[in-house]
Parts: structure tokens; sequence; C-alpha cells
């Protein structure tokens, strides 16, 4: 089993779209391990309802949170202890399975552990970058930290409207493979789902 760990530079920046078009274009599996908040239509569902293909399994959450904070403070609210060692990946046999996580890599989920400890060093990890004024020192930062802690395999999706300066530099600086664009779209489909997994899925699979 192969997992590709979806993780972002930051929260809003596009995890969950990008995890539906990675899910479509490799036809994989989809585990979320922890749920913040949003209980009545989760990532996993709005996953599932922008899918097509009929091959990918949706794994149930290793956590459900009520509250939309950071996991280690909503836990804290509701009485949960998360530890990495607990949180187990689901069994998938002969498939890829993709991971999405928590904000980014160092969003805590307890006082010790981060979204990093769950990030397996066999993980082909995919940032998802968003043109903001600070991006790129967000994208730079973790494209850092996952070097240092010994990851290998780190692909950059952009998301949204084309920042040619922005890319340009973080292209040339962070020194990982680029996977692509997922471009500005107007609204989100299962359809446009579709037609942005056809784009990158050769990227993907050369990842």
């Amino acid at each position: 089993m192969q997992r590709y760990f979806i993780t972002g530079i930051g929260t809003e920046v596009g995890k969950t779209l990008a995890s539906a078009i990675v899910v479509e274009a490799l036809e994989a599996d989809y585990w979320k391990p922890i749920q913040a908040g949003d209980l009545l239509f989760t990532d996993t569902d709005k996953v599932k309802d922008l899918v097509l293909n009929s091959k990918t399994k949706y794994h149930p959450n290793a956590f459900l949170l009520e509250t939309p904070m950071s996991p280690h403070a909503a836990a804290a609210i509701e009485g949960i202890k998360i530890e990495a060692k607990v949180i187990k990946t689901p069994l998938v046999s002969n498939k890829k399975l993709v991971v999405e996580g928590a904000g980014g890599v160092l969003v805590p989920i307890n006082n010790k552990e981060t979204i990093l400890d769950l990030i397996e060093l066999t993980d082909k990890v995919i940032l998802v970058s968003r043109h903001y004024l600070g991006s790129i020192n967000h994208t730079l930062l973790s494209i850092e930290v996952l070097k240092n802690r010994g990851f290998k395999n780190i692909g950059i999706l952009f998301n949204g409207e084309a920042h040619s300066t922005t890319e340009t530099i973080i292209k040339t600086m962070a020194g990982v493979t680029i996977l692509g664009r997922i471009d500005n779209l107007p609204r989100i489909s299962p359809e446009d789902i579709s037609n942005q997994a056809e784009k990158l899925r050769s990227a993907l699979l050369a990842f």
C-alpha cells in the first residue's frame, strides 16, 4: 500500500479539494484521521460527494471532535486524549490511500506531537500551497520542516489563481517536485474534480 499524505501551508488552502482530486486521479481510498468541527458534513462527506469513481473506499476517522479548533485544543475541551501511536492506518491491500491532515504540518495534536508525527517516512507528501501575502514563507518553512524530519518524497500542488513571481521563487528554492496546479474553480462539482484529476494524473502517477 502506498500512502499519499495531503497537508497544507495553513488552513483554508484547499486540502480537502486537493484530496478529492488525488483520490479521483489515483482511484485511491481516503482517510482523514482527525476531524475537528463540521461533524454534520465532514471532510470525508465532502470528498465522497465530489469523487465519481466507484472503487474508492472511505475509512472512518480515528477521532471526531465537535469543536472547530486545533486538534489539541478541541481534544482538551472535550476530555479526549489524542496520541499518534493510537492512530492506526486502515488496512488497504494493493491500493493507494490518500490521508488528509488537519491544518499544516506543525498543528499540535497534543502537548508534544503535531500532524508531522502522523506522516510516515514512506509517504508521498503533497503540500498544498495557495498564494497570499506570506505564502512563500509558509511554503518554504513547511518544506524545510519536512526535509529536516527526513522526508524525501515531497511534492507541491499549487491551488487557485496563478501568481508567477510567487511560484517561480518557490520552485527555485524548495528543491522538491512541482506536481502542478488546481485551477481556480468558479464552482466545485464532481465533473470539475474529474477534469482536474485527469489533468494531474500523469504527474501524480510519476511522483
